[in-house]
């Protein structure tokens, strides 16, 4: 009986893959490489994974079924290669697809200014015409709903490509959203690390950001779960490290910044902003009082071989304009700005950011998400 290719493929139709119960062939799990030197017949098995739990058994199988089919005098034994698919690289995922760039805001310590910075650099961004979203993720102390004026709004859903999503706060041109939505503003936010992550991804996942040209997240102050999660999550463009002039905030700043340059996280530094540079009176906007040291930030910045963003001033109205719900960088309006000292700096510093991102974007390849080992 004379042996040829359909004749084989048709005998290894009958051989059922387990997973799925579907024939190897309809799976085209047989190779187009069937050799046939008299009796003795050799072709390649294809599988999708060198862990596949069936690949011995499937072999077997073939060994079995071709005498039965095909003819008793096959000579197969032994003669079946077994291959994997060349599966191709995925590409990255990430839950903001629409984002074109994820800027995290951070601080090595507290009160330095950090979420000041955050919501007045997102507000200045949106006045020169960007798409801007706001993310507070300072889940132990959300500010960005007092700051932006919204702390009694409720938060809805909105119906996007046939799924409900959590609709963003709008405000001064920048989408927003905050844990602080979530909360009861009176109380503590009595969390462990697992559940204020998950918190976290929803805001993040779960939300309909849209199409955005910066996606702003002012993160915790120090280093944390929090800070990993995010890192985790998202591939983040860069990340601004914002301190004072004192020693102390610049100590820990240092360690903000050897976080991130760490290799596990390898996150971009696009910059360093020195907050309350020092102190300006309304009334005299060319004086400055040095209260709190002077040019500390700048000597870090060239230190850690970063970019120094800005030296925001300390201006009397800035508390007051943010309990409001009216940052300084409000006064950005259409380009224009007042003679407003901070919402000049907070200007420029957009200006700033979007340089440093288009040169991180064209000198670096994009930022991956962490990857998590086991």
């Amino acid at each position: 009986m004379a042996i040829y290719p359909k004749l084989i493929l048709d005998a290894l139709a009958n051989v059922k893959y387990p997973g799925n119960g579907k024939n190897i062939v309809e799976l085209g799990m047989v190779e187009d490489d069937i050799r046939i030197d008299g009796n003795k017949v050799s072709f390649s098995l294809i599988f999708d994974r060198p862990t596949d739990p069936f690949i011995k058994s499937v072999v077997r199988a073939a060994e079995a079924t071709l005498p039965v089919f095909a003819d008793p005098d096959i000579d197969v034994k032994g003669r079946i290669s077994v291959k994997y698919r060349q599966a191709e690289t995925p590409k990255p995922e990430t839950p903001l697809p629409g984002v074109k760039n994820i800027i995290g805001v951070s601080s090595g310590k507290g009160g330095v200014g950090k979420s000041t910075v955050s919501a007045n650099l997102a507000i200045a961004l949106a006045a020169k015409g960007y798409k801007v979203g706001l993310l507070d993720a300072d889940i132990f102390g959300p500010s960005m709903p007092k700051m932006f004026g919204v702390e009694d709004e409720k938060l809805y859903m909105v119906t996007q490509e046939g799924k409900d999503w959590i609709d963003p706060i709008e405000k001064y041109g920048v989408k927003m959203l905050s844990i602080g939505f979530v909360v009861d503003k009176e109380s503590p936010v009595l969390w462990r690390g697992g559940m204020a992550s998950n918190a976290l991804r929803q805001l993040i996942s779960e939300a309909w950001w849209g199409e955005l040209d910066y996606f702003l997240i002012d993160m915790p102050p120090g280093t944390s779960d929090i800070h990993l999660t995010l890192v985790q999550t998202l591939p983040i463009t860069g990340v601004i490290v914002v301190s004072t002039p004192q020693e102390v905030a610049l100590a820990d700043a240092r360690k903000g910044i050897g976080m991130f340059r760490s290799e596990k996280i390898n996150v971009p530094i696009l910059g360093l902003v020195e907050n309350m540079a020092w102190f300006t009176p309304a009334p005299h906007p060319e004086e400055r009082y040095y209260i709190f040291g002077n040019g500390g930030a700048a000597r870090l910045a060239d230190k850690m071989q970063v970019p120094l963003l800005a030296q925001i001033p300390l201006v009397a109205d800035i508390c007051e304009m943010a309990d409001n719900g009216h940052p300084t960088a409000t006064e950005c309006t259409g380009g224009e700005i007042s003679e407003n000292p901070e919402a000049k700096a907070f200007s420029n510093l957009a200006d700033r950011v979007v340089e440093e991102c288009e040169r991180r974007n064209r000198e670096l390849p994009p930022t991956r998400a962490v990857q998590t080992h086991s």
